[in-house]
């Protein structure tokens, strides 16, 4: 069969997908993934075929700043994120999907949980689309806006709206809240951290002398000049402090002593987690699932978009701290580090998630399971 991926051009949508597709290659099926010619690299760099279209978050952002000057990033209301996600990424993107979608002839299209180019491509195609679902649930609110959006650009290109067959859901069941409900076409799937295929080699970092404090906060939100006072405090403490760098930032933007910091580059998560003892975050839905999948717990320092739901997430089932502003001081991301290095039951908690993590059906199982509804 012909399986097509489509994914928001962001390492945050587009990661959590390659397992699954990674599986449907390796079960002999052709596999190709639809997304902006930017993210080339990070595509091919797992053997998958790109597909290119349409254009980068900057781009977009713009668009959007200059139809509504709304930010849907640092201020995601549901009007400002409907508009990104299914007004001007569709708006921008459709064309060009829809050409090479065509070529590619899919028999399955599985989109991630913000993308609303694949639905498009599969309505035009008349196959099924399967969901793929990162952090909890969305509120209705957000999700309502989107859908209805892009109902509208369905129906300016005389295609009908059709709702996903099956939603893969990647959130350990004890992260949930008590209101959750199994939604139909609901399969669990698990969540792995982010790798890339390569030659083997020595670990990114040495074996730890002491406790390990990772603070990661994504390709787009590790803001230098926000980051620095807050590493500052962290590395007054007795802990090794690793701060990754992202995409964006260089290590001599920040205002810290060196010699009491590690940076490094962007990185695998599956590769910086060993040995870590705490992650501190902006509580991307990737980061939060991959320290959990490792029973690690967190402090979660949320900057935007999501990432409110994992901090409250994490709170609830104590597997970390949330710190939401105004309380993201220096001060306070010290106490709450010393306050889960020195209870164990936040890394219990955690190793509980991970346990759960770990018995979810794994990305073969659930490319077996569709190939049987097909």
């Amino acid at each position: 069969m012909r399986i097509l991926f489509s994914g928001v051009p962001q390492h945050g949508h587009l990661l959590p997908l390659f397992p699954l597709a990674r599986a449907f290659r390796d079960r002999g099926h052709e596999v190709a993934v639809l997304t902006a010619a930017g993210m080339a690299p990070v595509v091919e760099a797992q053997g998958l075929r790109h597909l290119p279209a349409g254009p980068l978050p900057d781009v977009l952002f713009a668009e959007v700043a200059r139809r509504t000057g709304a930010d849907p990033a640092t201020a995601p209301t549901p009007e400002a994120v409907a508009e990104f996600f299914a007004g001007t990424r569709l708006d921008l993107t459709a064309d060009e999907a829809l050409a090479a979608a065509g070529d590619f002839r899919p028999d399955l299209v599985v989109a991630d949980l913000c993308d609303f180019v694949g639905p498009l491509v599969a309505a035009a195609a008349g196959v099924p689309v399967a969901t793929l679902a990162y952090g909890p649930p969305l509120p209705p609110v957000f999700t309502d806006a989107m859908e209805a959006l892009a109902r509208v650009r369905h129906e300016a290109r005389g295609l009908p709206w059709q709702p996903r067959k099956w939603l893969l859901d990647t959130w350990p069941p004890s992260m949930r809240s008590g209101e959750w409900r199994q939604p139909e076409g609901w399969l669990a799937l698990r969540p792995e951290p982010f790798r890339e295929p390569r030659a083997a080699e020595g670990p990114v970092l040495p074996a730890p002398v002491k406790h390990r404090v990772l603070v990661t906060f994504g390709t787009y939100f590790g803001d230098p000049a926000t980051l620095s006072p807050l590493v500052r405090a962290l590395s007054t403490l007795d802990v090794e402090v690793v701060v990754t760098l992202g995409l964006l930032a260089r290590a001599d933007q920040f205002d810290v002593d060196r010699e009491r910091v590690t940076f490094v580059g962007f990185t695998p998560m599956e590769d910086l987690l060993g040995g870590v003892d705490v992650v501190v975050t902006h509580g991307g839905a990737g980061t939060t699932a991959a320290a959990l999948a490792k029973g690690v717990p967190l402090v979660v320092l949320p900057q935007g978009a999501d990432q409110f739901l994992q901090a409250e997430r994490t709170t609830a089932a104590r597997t970390g701290i949330a710190l939401d502003p105004p309380a993201q001081t220096p001060e306070a991301l010290v106490d709450a580090v010393r306050r889960v290095l020195d209870d164990v039951s936040y890394r219990e908690n955690a190793a509980a998630v991970a346990k759960e993590i770990a018995a979810m059906p794994d990305a073969h199982e659930i490319a077996a399971a569709l190939e049987s509804r097909l």
